[in-house]
């Protein structure tokens, strides 16, 4: 089956969208200065992957062709968790960043407080939303133990390492400066970006097949495939962030660099990196090969993580 990504893309995001209008406060719900705030960065833009991961990782468990009646709504909790972290990640604080997805970032527009409480509000709007999905219990505190160890610092009963997203942050802060080596460059990418993009396609999994039985072996298939096209994700972005201009990328360029970040080319090169994301991408389509054509969205979305110019 050939898919058109950009058809695939074009409707998953208008999907996404359409859910986030729905659940986002209006901007003229009170108080105004921060539904705002959250609205400005929620729709600034941006290519919605993690929903649309999430969304065809549940098309594809549920195996009825159709994305499930829902699960948009997952898709947009994920987007909004996805959007918090790009709010703090941009702050003074971390990465003091101006510019994302081209417009100005939600501390330059609101300020500072507003922009730290807006952040708050998307990541515990987020977790309502999926407390409220239209799942089993038992299926929906799986997606909220998936989703909450993923984006945290990793730390509870049985966690997996490495580290969630904010481990993965504060592990990138920390070694600012500092001479990258191979194994904290991949422990930052796993944790920081790839965490996020791993449970996007596992939590979507849950919820696809909530409705039937499935083999743990499905989940940790998704899981697989998440883990490897999440960092080729990352190392993708690192390259783009060495060869491509501000406007192109629709954030400042070269920062990462310039503030010696441990990234994949700076350890092991530009060609080299793009050949290691490619490698990344077969693995995780091996991870699906047991699903045949019902995976082939999954499969056009994760080439296209390695193939984009911004």
């Amino acid at each position: 089956m050939q898919l058109n990504v950009q058809d695939l893309l074009r409707s998953g995001a208008e999907i996404t969208d359409q859910a986030l209008e729905r659940l986002l406060p209006s901007p003229d719900t009170l108080p105004h200065s921060i539904h705002r705030a959250m609205r400005h960065s929620t729709f600034a833009g941006g290519k919605r992957l993690r929903p649309i991961l999430a969304m065809e990782a549940a098309r594809m468990t549920a195996g009825t062709g159709e994305i499930p009646a829902g699960a948009a709504d997952l898709g947009a909790a994920i987007e909004m968790l996805h959007t918090y972290s790009l709010i703090h990640d941009d702050l003074p604080a971390l990465d003091n960043d101006d510019l994302r997805r081209g417009k100005p970032t939600c501390h330059v527009a609101f300020g500072e407080a507003i922009a730290i409480l807006a952040g708050d509000a998307l990541q515990t709007l987020a977790f309502q939303t999926i407390a409220s999905l239209p799942t089993p219990p038992a299926t929906t505190v799986a997606i909220l133990r998936e989703i909450s160890l993923a984006v945290g610092t990793g730390v509870g009963p049985n966690s997996p390492l490495p580290p969630g997203m904010i481990g993965g942050q504060v592990v990138d802060i920390e070694s600012e400066g500092k001479q990258p080596t191979a194994e904290l460059v991949e422990s930052i990418h796993r944790a920081k970006t790839g965490a996020l993009i791993t449970t996007s396609i596992v939590s979507g999994g849950l919820y696809g097949i909530a409705s039937h039985s499935a083999s743990e072996n499905t989940i940790e298939r998704l899981r697989t495939f998440g883990e490897k096209a999440g960092l080729a994700f990352q190392i993708v972005d690192d390259v783009l962030d060495m060869t491509q201009s501000s406007e192109e990328l629709g954030k400042t360029a070269g920062k990462d660099t310039a503030s010696v970040k441990a990234t994949w080319p700076a350890i092991y090169g530009i060609d080299q990196s793009r050949k290691d994301a490619a490698e990344l991408i077969a693995d995780a389509f091996a991870a699906l090969e047991p699903f045949g054509q019902q995976a082939d969205a999954l499969k056009a979305l994760a080439n296209y993580l390695v193939e984009r110019k911004h």
